[in-house]
């Protein structure tokens, strides 16, 4: 698995590329926004991308490379704050990191996102002698009132219209939508859609569902059964926004 890592700081690329290869990656190490952004056109299989860019705002190489790829992004930055981490999940990352991390947690975040964004079999684990798992065939699409979901092309339409959705919104509203108003646990959304090792912040799911909210356009699309978790139902014409937040 090639994993492309901008970060201008060789203090910490340095051994993460030695960390990853350890496991099994291959580390293509750029240093600059614009460097980033040109290796990208070799197709990495994800993009390891810190924010604190020499040349340009990491935020800004995430929007330019979301645009014209569904590459997998995982951000790692010095930047903790809540806002920063949804602006960068809501511009299409897949995942963010906040440093100081081990290479143990990066690689667990590898995992997850590549088994919730690809198709293809999983090639870098922990145990790189553990047998490659088949993928399972995607269900066929699945219409609940004027919303399509297309499982086997990861498409989702709206009355019509395609909705562009990042990989895990597409994974989080594939998985409301097994079964519609019935409600799933904060737990099993996240052992779900995103890993059971996940180490991040269970925010990162209210910000994932609040994207959601706004790009269906009606809030009441997923609604919050209190101290429990979420349940997708298709808004009647009455709906309104209590109960959503």
């Amino acid at each position: 698995m090639r994993l492309l890592l901008i970060e201008d700081d060789d203090r910490i690329a340095g051994p993460l590329t030695e960390g990853l290869g350890r496991y099994g990656f291959t580390v293509d190490h750029v240093r600059s926004g614009a460097a980033g952004l040109a290796d990208a056109t070799g197709s990495p299989d994800m993009v390891l991308l810190d924010l604190g860019l020499p040349d340009m705002d990491g935020l800004d190489v995430c929007r330019s490379l979301r645009a014209r790829s569904a590459v997998p992004i995982i951000m790692i930055t010095a930047r903790g704050e809540e806002a920063d981490r949804i602006v960068g999940l809501e511009l299409g990352a897949d995942d963010y990191l906040a440093k100081p991390f081990g290479v143990r947690e990066l690689v667990a975040r590898i995992r997850a996102v590549t088994r919730r964004t690809s198709a293809l079999p999983y090639t870098g684990s922990e145990h790189p002698e553990a047998p490659v798992q088949a993928a399972r065939p995607p269900a066929p699409a699945q219409r609940l009132g004027p919303l399509e979901i297309n499982r086997r092309t990861r498409q989702v339409h709206l009355d019509g219209h395609e909705l562009a959705l990042t990989p895990r919104e597409f994974d989080l509203l594939a998985y409301l939508a097994q079964d519609p108003e019935a409600v799933y646990s904060r737990q099993q959304i996240m052992d779900t859609v995103w890993d059971p090792h996940f180490f991040g912040p269970t925010k990162t799911l209210d910000a994932h569902v609040a994207a959601l909210r706004r790009k269906l356009g009606d809030p009441a699309w997923i609604t919050t059964a209190r101290g429990v978790g979420f349940r997708l139902t298709v808004p009647g014409p009455d709906t309104g926004p209590e109960g959503t937040g």
